[in-house]
């Protein structure tokens, strides 16, 4: 007979608190397997648990409706089967003994089922991973089918599923049960666990997760809110959630942009398509996993937008020099970083847009022929702004990055680029760690618009859906000492093509205080030899305290 499962704890009321439970219940498993697989492991049952819940409370709300409706017991069970009642909503269908109530059921002990009464919870749980995706054909080939493997603490699993019954993923009191708000939570737990998984694999982490701050300030510069949006190394998919997040702070829907990508990595791939069918987009990511340089799985792309953090400084990268991507020259053997920047401009489409992150190196190198393939592209007025960030940014590299920016039309500001220095800003979060406030990442992106002479002001992808955007007009784009200058093609070119911001803006002004220098020179030495007068004399009493000392 299947156990019945003990009363939960109070479901969470708080997304810090789901986040907070959710990762304490985590770390069940950790220790017990390879990082890599403890977070396919655990990313697999947060969103299993998210399919059940919504899945749940929809099925209520069909129950609530039909009743209200009249319809007796009958029809109701007939109705309830409904699956366009639930995928129409937003909210995927979920088989039977696929339902997080069903695993819950048989965590601690073998499977509860007539036919199949010894299988472990492992077991269970693959076979609830294949009767989802078969059940929601946008999730093949998307979903974990690793938890029966021998490496899987079958006891520790079953703990975590009691463990995960005290987070829910529903939208009670938080405006119906469509779907929309659940896969807001879950989104958001999502990307709360990509970024401690990134932070606990350090160096690894880095190939699946750019940091928001990061992948924010491409969004709010580039505006990606129609056409179609490419990420040749997609990771696991930030880039085209936070343009979805972006379009909805609109007033949009996902459904303005068409998703392209590829990713090199098969795990990476998975939790890409995961994560997009979490927050509700339809991504053409390839049929498969693969190297874009050895074979671009969308080789008639025109994007509209294209945003990337592919990987830097690549040595062995798959290289032919024949290859017509290389308009501007052929890349060095040893760097792929202008075979990623060739391989993304030959992608854009006339007026198309681009945001690639970079090693700094990338600005300056002469090396393997990279400052002249610089300088046929800045020549060929494809540079649009070049915005140097600031250091310990990223967990998984201490390498200096930028930002390049490209368009394919630069309107009033053509043989023009803009340089931003943005190394001052940022706040340390931890020893470790730098981020970007809004208001760091509004600086920058309010001067690229006001140096394009945009004038609405655009809501930052963090405020709230269904609140009013404000407008108003942009202050006139001036070159600020020390932050940002606009430079023409032929200052680039006195400068040898480097485009490092740092060469450009100067130093910032100093603030005038008022006070003559002479002034200010007699004051500061009064200071000075006071301090070094009470210097002596704390010198004096530290020597008779010590001749007090007996030896």
């Amino acid at each position: 007979m299947p156990r019945t499962p003990k009363a939960a704890p109070a479901a969470p009321s708080t997304m810090k608190e789901l986040k907070d439970t959710l990762w304490k219940a985590a770390d069940k498993l950790r220790g017990s397997m390879d990082a890599s697989q403890y977070k396919d492991v655990i990313l697999g049952l947060v969103f299993l648990k998210y399919v059940s819940d919504a899945f749940d409370e929809r099925r209520a709300g069909i129950r609530s409706e039909l009743t209200a409706d009249g319809y007796d017991d009958g029809q109701i069970a007939e109705l309830i089967d409904d699956a366009d009642e639930y995928t129409g909503r937003g909210v995927f269908w979920v088989p039977t003994h696929a339902r997080w109530e069903f695993l819950a059921q048989n965590a601690k002990g073998l499977g509860a089922s007539a036919d199949s009464p010894e299988k472990s919870i492992g077991a269970l749980i693959d076979e609830a991973m294949d009767a989802v995706m078969q059940a929601n054909p946008q999730l093949s080939g998307t979903l974990p089918r690793i938890f029966n493997r021998d490496n899987v603490d079958q006891r520790r699993l079953g703990e975590l599923i009691d463990l995960f019954n005290s987070a829910r993923f529903t939208t009670q009191g938080q405006g119906g049960s469509d779907g929309r708000r659940a896969r807001d939570l879950l989104g958001e737990v999502y990307e709360y666990f990509l970024e401690k998984f990134a932070a606990a694999e350090g160096k690894r982490g880095g190939e699946f997760y750019t940091p928001a701050g990061v992948v924010r300030v491409l969004v709010e510069m580039l505006q990606p809110t129609h056409g179609r949006v490419y990420d040749p190394a997609c990771g696991s998919g930030g880039m085209f959630v936070q343009a979805e997040k972006f379009i909805d702070a609109h007033h949009g829907e996902g459904s303005d942009i068409s998703v392209y990508g590829q990713e090199l990595n098969e795990r990476t791939w998975r939790m890409a398509k995961m994560n997009l069918a979490i927050h509700g987009l339809t991504g053409n990511l390839g049929p498969r996993w693969g190297d874009t340089f050895a074979r671009d799985l969308h080789p008639d792309l025109q994007a509209d937008f294209v945003m990337a953090n592919p990987p830097f400084n690549i040595k062995d990268w798959a290289r032919s020099e024949s290859d017509p991507r290389w308009r501007f020259g052929v890349p060095p053997a040893g760097n792929a970083n202008y075979a990623w920047i060739q391989h993304i401009l030959s992608k854009l489409a006339p007026g198309g847009q681009a945001g690639v992150v970079m090693a700094n190196g990338s600005m300056s190198s002469n090396s393997g022929g990279e400052g002249q393939i610089r300088a046929e592209i800045v020549e060929a007025d494809l540079v649009s702004c070049m915005v140097a960030l600031p250091t310990q940014l990223f967990r998984s590299t201490g390498i200096p990055v930028c930002v390049w920016f490209f368009a394919k039309d630069k309107g009033a500001r053509a043989g023009e680029v803009l340089f931003i220095d943005a190394r001052g800003l940022g706040h340390m979060v931890d020893r470790a760690e730098r981020a970007l406030s809004d208001e760091d990442i509004a600086r920058i992106a309010d001067t690229y618009h006001s140096w394009l002479g945009r004038d609405v002001v655009a809501p930052s992808p963090v405020v709230e859906r269904g609140s009013e955007a404000t407008e108003s007009k942009r202050p006139a784009y001036e070159n600020v000492p020390g932050f940002c200058y606009s430079a023409t093609l032929a200052e680039i070119k006195a400068a040898d093509y480097a485009l490092t911001p740092g060469r450009y803006v100067g130093a910032a002004e100093v603030e005038d205080d008022g006070e003559p220098i002479e002034e200010k020179l007699a004051r500061l030495r009064t200071e000075l030899e006071a301090q070094f007068a009470e210097s002596a004399r704390l010198a004096e009493v530290v020597r008779g305290q010590l001749g007090r000392v007996d030896v």
